[in-house]
């Protein structure tokens, strides 16, 4: 090789060099500018006018509050920021802090009319809760690993609670009102997708049978008044998603654990006490579907859950201690409760090129919160149908104006309850 073609060789790779080494800082670069930090959030602020009495004695004496006058409410039922880490190699974190119906305000004042006496005021109700705080490894879109407090996704609503993923004002009622929601709990998550194919599988505490109720089954068994949550007993939870054709998810759900004696104290019963051996099984079964198009979304759930030694934890419940303080209910609970629901709007702007949209819906739920244990007396009032319509005006796809008018169906002896309720909702991510 003679030296002009040497010379013409050694730059030829000189150049290609430089030009490999630019392209990879310049890769570097784009994955430097790519977000690590996510923030975002959700929130509603909500009016609702009822037009029936509130009054604690309205199934218990219906027919005194039958032209009883109805009452209106401002709310903001959740406000909520959401934060999350890629710290790299696999590993990221997210937390969701909640500020429910305006948090907490609490102050200690000095009051000029009381001698100039400090007091503790609570100025408003509400409640703060960390409802996510987990770490994450992930192996591959097959294998991830959560550890931490995360969200319990059994059923359509625990699975989807952001405001923009319900056409209601508030949570759809019959989910909402016999499981925990949004249900959270400390534990670790095993999930991953597969083609068209969603799992995943929870170690998590059992909930508590002591917080069980009539009114709403188990949904204040994730509770606890302590700084700590009892985790005396464990329990898991699954779900299996199915998104095989465009705009449809199938979805199946559950949950199984011990719930009695999952409490501050474990109290040790002798073989001869009628409390002995018992185990309070929870078994939920769930599921839900959604289907959407440009012109039409459709959603519904069916929902079942069985709670073994209904009859003996309904007896401890009512005979628990009625100190002060005490924070259980004394009701019985149902041997078993179920809920249905279904959901369909039309967006009447689908025939634009806008992305506003401007949905009619219709919903329909029906569910019984206290389907009694052999021996114990029904409580007809926990069976419900709601039948409610009305518009979601979304003018960019974070952001939903609602307008719902609908009516609570109970068994004849009570009066049935009709509401409007109107709200602003928004929920979407300022860095991703």
């Amino acid at each position: 090789m003679d030296i002009k073609n040497c010379v013409a060789a050694t730059l030829a790779a000189l150049l290609l060099t430089l030009s490999a080494s630019l392209q990879a800082q310049t890769s570097d670069t784009a994955a430097a500018k790519t977000p690590r930090l996510t923030i975002g959030g959700y929130g509603e602020a909500v009016y609702s006018h009822h037009f029936y009495s509130d009054n604690v004695f309205r199934y218990t004496h219906a027919e005194r509050y039958k032209d009883a006058p109805g009452y209106s409410r401002v709310d903001l039922p959740h406000a909520v920021l959401m934060l999350g880490y890629d710290f790299g190699h696999g590993w990221t974190m997210g937390t969701e802090i909640e500020f429910e119906h305006g948090g907490v305000e609490a102050a200690v004042e000095k009051e000029t009319e009381e001698t100039g006496e400090f007091e503790q005021e609570v100025e408003r109700g509400g409640e703060v809760a960390l409802e996510q705080f987990w770490l994450q490894k992930s192996f591959s879109k097959a294998l991830n690993i959560r550890a931490g407090h995360i969200v319990v996704p059994v059923g359509m609503t625990n699975n989807g609670h952001l405001p923009t993923q319900f056409f209601t004002v508030y949570r759809p009622e019959g989910e909402n009102t016999i499981m925990p929601c949004t249900w959270h709990e400390t534990g670790i998550s095993l999930w991953g997708r597969l083609g068209a194919w969603r799992y995943e599988v929870q170690l998590l505490p059992a909930l508590n049978s002591n917080l069980f109720n009539d009114a709403g089954w188990v949904h204040n068994g994730s509770a606890s008044p302590y700084e700590f949550r009892p985790a005396n007993s464990p329990a898991t939870a699954a779900r299996l998603d199915w998104s095989g054709i465009p705009g449809l998810r199938l979805s199946l759900s559950g949950y199984a654990g011990n719930t009695f004696g999952n409490d501050i104290t474990i109290t040790i019963y002798s073989e001869t006490s009628r409390y002995y051996g018992a185990t309070g099984t929870l078994l939920i079964g769930a599921f839900d579907f959604t289907y959407a198009n440009r012109w039409l979304t459709l959603r519904g759930n069916i929902d079942y859950g069985h709670l073994g030694d209904a009859s003996l934890i309904s007896t401890r419940n009512k005979n628990q201690t009625t100190m002060t303080g005490n924070p259980y209910p004394h009701t019985a609970v149902g041997e078993s409760a179920w809920g249905a629901s279904f959901e369909a709007g039309i967006d009447l702007l689908a025939w634009s090129h806008t992305i506003q949209r401007l949905y009619v819906f219709g919903r329909y739920d029906h569910y019984d919160s206290y389907v009694p244990a052999e021996g114990w007396t029904d409580v007809p009032w926990a069976e419900r149908q709601v039948i409610s319509a009305g518009i979601n005006y979304r003018p960019l796809p974070e952001i939903a104006v609602k307008a719902e008018a609908g009516i609570r169906l109970l068994a004849e002896q009570y009066n049935n309850e009709p509401y409007l309720a109107v709200g602003i909702t928004w929920a979407g991510f300022f860095v991703k």
